[in-house]
C-alpha cells in the first residue's frame, strides 16, 4: 500500500466517516506502523493548526 492511500485511511478515521467494509479492507492491507505514523503526524499538524488558528483570531 501507498503512504497517500495510508493517509486517506487516517484521514477518514479522523473525520469519523468509514464503511465497515473499507475499514476491514484497511486492517488487511496496511501497516500499522505506518498508520501510527501518519496519525502522530496528522495531530501533530491539527495541534499546530488550531495554536494558529487561535493566535490569529486572538490578533497576534
Amino acid at each position: 500500500m501507498s503512504v497517500l492511500q495510508t493517509v486517506k485511511a487516517v484521514a477518514w478515521s479522523f473525520i469519523g466517516i468509514r464503511k465497515n467494509s473499507a475499514y476491514q479492507d484497511d486492517l488487511r492491507k496496511l501497516n500499522p506502523l505506518h498508520i501510527v505514523a501518519v496519525g502522530i503526524g496528522a495531530a501533530a499538524l491539527f495541534v499546530v493548526g488550531l495554536v494558529l488558528l487561535v493566535n490569529w483570531v486572538a490578533g497576534g
